[in-house]
């Protein structure tokens, strides 16, 4: 098992349960993506919503590129995981009558997101799967460990070459499950942790393992605009209770921009922020209209802001959109199986086909949940374990020197966001993979992060300039409007989808 977020975790607590387990993650089990979560969980659980709702909520988001199939399984499936991760001990939001206190969030037709914490779900989502984990006596786990490479022997993954501590550490397993998370630190801005790099793209990618829709990265509207990496969230949530978005001059933009304002979905509203931004100097989220009552409803965003200066319930909070999920990644059957037998994947390295060209809010941590208990199943009906059985000696690159590497790492993020970011062109993009050309003969042995966040850049830049059109995340100012031609087709990586 490579990662610890919501579909590393749960994979690993479920399949313990008939086989033995062993967990790789790059530092700890709390290190991951889904620990950041703040708006939560949508699954329909609420009196007068239906996963039918919900599938039309998902695909009208996903602008004509989901997989019905796939989005079927998520909306069916999705309430029993949350209540099955509730009896395992999650505590979420209830109301007085003991039933979920469901929040509402930008192209949700009815409130369906489940909250933990007022927006510390994530956390709690991961303090659960953790506790499951560390109790299970059949999983192992093993921390700062970069994986390096598969093991492939005729034809089929055999394990992993990883570096754990510096020490070369090969594992042989029935099977293998990727589950590193996504690549926001492909960009300057982004929410995604530290350890985002794109890990899981570049290793899958290098072994021929078939990838799809890299084009479509998700932008996250409203994050907190201070100088930081990763920058703060400010949930969707927030937008849902009322607060509004103001550009520099302190006009409310969004509801001349979209029937739904500043619930339009994401791709819209992150690129209408980014326009304000260039045309007036800034934009702020204004929720000064829910007072006192934000600190108690938002207790951890209330609490970010004031560590930088910010009283959200008097002032207006300062937001830029930053890079926040991957709707691609590599190509799976709705049990997991990859273009490589032997090679699982779930969660947001995995391209289901369930989010399309645009994730719908909060249905993240659900595909997590819902697709992690399939590869579970599958891996228990296989009878196949995650688990090591031998090791032999290999050579391990050392680690190049620190401040070469963030040079490099720092040179990447910035060719991407200027140029394979919100607002894409030809040239932008033929520039982009140019520099990133230039920038892969600098790296040395030892920048394996580096060399991974490199490859999963020129496959998000390369599939950009393939996409001769605007759909979802994905936006072409040369190219603006989606196209016919384009509504079903996907741009592939390493074989055949």
């Amino acid at each position: 098992m490579l990662g610890s977020g919501v579909a590393g975790l749960h994979t690993a607590w479920r399949a313990s349960t008939h086989g033995d387990v062993l967990v790789l993650t790059k530092r700890t089990l709390f290190d991951s993506a889904t620990a950041y979560a703040q708006g939560g969980i949508a699954a329909a659980l609420g009196a007068g919503d239906s996963p039918e709702l919900h599938r039309k909520d998902t695909l009208a988001a996903g602008a004509a590129l989901c997989d019905n199939e796939a989005v079927e399984v998520l909306v069916e499936e999705g309430p029993a995981r949350v209540r099955e991760l509730q009896l395992a001990g999650a505590a979420f939001d209830l109301g007085v009558d003991g039933k979920f206190k469901l929040g509402k969030e930008a192209a949700h037709s009815r409130r369906r997101i489940v909250h933990a914490h007022g927006d510390r779900t994530g956390a709690e989502v991961a303090r659960t799967l953790v506790d499951r984990v560390r109790r299970s006596r059949r999983t192992s786990v093993l921390e700062n460990a970069r994986v390096l490479e598969f093991i492939v022997e005729r034809g089929r993954c055999a394990g992993v070459r990883a570096s754990v501590l510096g020490q070369p550490v090969e594992i042989r397993a029935d099977a293998t499950v990727l589950a590193t998370g996504g690549c926001g630190q492909v960009y300057r801005y982004t929410t995604n942790p530290v350890v985002a790099t794109g890990d899981g793209y570049a290793i899958a990618h290098r072994a021929g393992v078939t990838l799809a829709d890299m084009e479509f990265v998700q932008f996250h509207p409203t994050a907190l605009d201070t100088p930081e990496n990763p920058l703060a969230l400010v949930s969707e949530a927030v937008r849902g209770e009322g607060a509004v978005l103001r550009n520099a001059k302190g006009e409310r933009f969004m509801v001349k921009k979209h029937k739904l304002a500043e619930l339009a979905p994401r791709d819209v509203v992150a690129r209408e922020i980014f326009r304000e931004q260039k045309r007036t100097g800034g934009v702020t989220l204004d929720a000064t209209s829910l007072g006192k009552g934000f600190a108690k409803r938002f207790p951890g965003i209330f609490a970010l802001c004031q560590a930088r200066g910010i009283d959200p319930s008097v002032q207006p909070i300062p937001v830029t959109p930053a890079a926040h999920y991957m709707m691609g990644g590599i190509v799976t059957d709705l049990s997991g199986h990859t273009s490589l037998p032997g090679l699982f994947a779930c969660g947001e390295v995995a391209c289901t086909g369930v989010h399309g060209a645009n994730r719908l809010a909060s249905n993240s941590l659900l595909e997590g949940l819902v697709f992690a208990e399939r590869v579970a199943r599958e891996l228990s009906s296989a009878k196949q374990h995650v688990a090591p059985r031998r090791a032999r000696a290999f050579d391990v690159p050392p680690l190049a020197d620190r401040g070469a590497a963030q040079v490099a790492a720092d040179a990447i993020r910035a060719l991407m966001w200027d140029y394979a970011a919100i607002d894409r062109n030809s040239r932008g993009l033929r520039a982009c993979l140019h520099g990133l050309d230039l920038l892969e003969s600098r790296l040395t042995e030892g920048m394996t992060e580096e060399r991974n966040l490199l490859d999963t850049a020129r496959l998000i830049a390369s599939a950009a300039l393939a996409r001769k059109e605007s759909r979802g995340g994905h936006y072409r100012s040369d190219f603006p409007k989606a196209k016919g031609e384009w509504r079903s087709k996907r741009i592939h990586f390493g074989g055949k989808g």
